[in-house]
């Protein structure tokens, strides 16, 4: 895994921005990990999103300049009209239930159906249980929750958007796998090219740094 992930300077030139998805049922914290990891916040009395807000943070991995743009959407019904929108060029998803709520690992199936058919089918995706601070009032096993990740090739931990458990471990999971594939595949086109041999690249997409990067099919592990 790529190293790194300290906050950059402001100044620097971005090399990279990659855009990330936040989804899952309402009140499971999708915000409250947001703002962990934007801003190191957290609020008690965090109120529910309405239709769709993001927020960036700006990383340094392995030397280069990454501003990773983090979607946040609200888990209600009445806002499903956001979805092509809301998926569109995201290269990274993270599918986010509460531990100590059954019912939202339960719809986890349905938000990844969902995912799968609006966003580019290579998307980078980490499963989250979050609120792992409430583990007295566990409903859903990491057993359970590692099985279903590992069946559907998803990164899995969970975290404690309120204790900042796992948080930054979870964001950096996908955006280092996002760059890991993006710099093979720059690495591909730069070899191609270097061969003098512009015919090996007809068909091939070469990554333009911004938002609506494609990413190349890849198999996933699961990380616990």
């Amino acid at each position: 895994m790529a190293s790194g992930g300290g906050y950059c300077d402001p100044n620097q030139k971005i090399d990279y921005v990659f855009k990330v998805v936040l989804i899952g049922d309402s009140a499971v914290g999708k915000s409250q990990v947001l703002a962990r990891f934007a801003r190191n916040e957290f609020s008690l009395d965090s109120k529910a999103t309405i239709g769709v807000e993001f927020q960036t943070r700006t990383l340094v991995i392995e030397h280069k300049s990454v501003k990773a743009q983090i979607w946040d959407t609200a888990g209600q019904e009445r806002y499903r009209a956001v979805t092509s929108a809301y998926y569109r060029g995201a290269v990274g998803a993270m599918l986010v239930y509460d531990i100590s709520k059954r019912q939202t690992f339960d719809h986890i199936p349905r938000w990844l159906e969902e995912l799968r058919g609006h966003a580019d089918k290579n998307i980078v995706v980490i499963l989250i249980g979050n609120k792992s601070d409430l583990e007295n009032q566990r409903a859903v096993s990491t057993e359970d929750a590692k099985d279903f990740a590992q069946k559907e090739g998803l990164f899995f931990l969970e975290t404690s958007a309120l204790e900042a458990t796992n948080v930054e471990a979870a964001f950096l999971t996908v955006l280092n796998e996002i760059f890991n594939i993006v710099n093979k595949k720059n690495l591909v086109a730069t070899e191609n090219q270097g061969n003098d041999n512009p015919a090996t690249l007809a068909g091939k997409k070469i990554v333009v740094p911004g938002p609506a990067q494609e990413i190349p099919a890849k198999n996933m592990c699961c990380r616990s």
